[in-house]
């Protein structure tokens, strides 16, 4: 590809970029949270497929889930998202469980795909700690962003964003109130 057509490929708006060794953007953020459940409830939360439906959803119509807890099992979501401005795109998650701790650890990593293109990987860690009579939820994510949108910029901000919508979710399907 030419210098020229590699600007115009960049210069796309919300197309992600032509991939070149070196423009791959990282983050890593910790969102905390405090819940008044046990922390065998907040696990299950994440391991129970029928639970975990209530708040691990990819946006859109014609979604398909599997989920397997366990360690090496993991989950795969799609779905198709339609978009004002522009096509449909189609969403695609993929994960695997690498620690699972009962109550207390889960750790695992997942790819992030629009139109089957892999757009960002993230290792994430949730940790449980008993506080008070509830729970202290600590969710580390590091992320790799293997085809960022323009400058990368508004990835970050959608998965920082998303994960607190998740959250938010988590929080739902459990019923309760998080402590301030």
């Amino acid at each position: 590809m030419t210098e020229t057509a590699d600007q115009a490929a960049r210069g796309t708006r919300n197309a992600p970029t032509e991939q070149v060794p070196g423009d791959v953007r990282h983050d890593t953020f910790t969102v905390s949270l405090q819940l008044p459940a046990p922390p065998g409830d907040v696990f299950r939360a994440f391991a129970d497929s029928g639970v975990r439906r209530r708040w691990v959803k990819l946006p859109g119509s014609e979604t398909a889930y599997a989920h397997e807890f366990r360690v090496g099992g993991g989950e795969t979501a799609r779905s198709a998202f339609p978009n004002r401005k522009a096509p449909q795109e189609h969403l695609k998650y993929e994960s695997n469980y690498i620690d699972i701790i009962p109550d207390g650890r889960i750790v695992y990593v997942y790819k992030a795909y629009v139109d089957d293109i892999l757009r960002w990987t993230s290792l994430v860690t949730i940790e449980l700690r008993v506080q008070d009579e509830g729970t202290e939820l600590s969710w580390t994510e590091q992320a790799a962003f293997v085809r960022p949108t323009s400058d990368g910029d508004d990835d970050l901000r959608h998965l920082r964003g998303g994960t607190r919508l998740r959250l938010n979710g988590l929080v739902a399907a459990l019923d309760v109130q998080p402590r301030p």
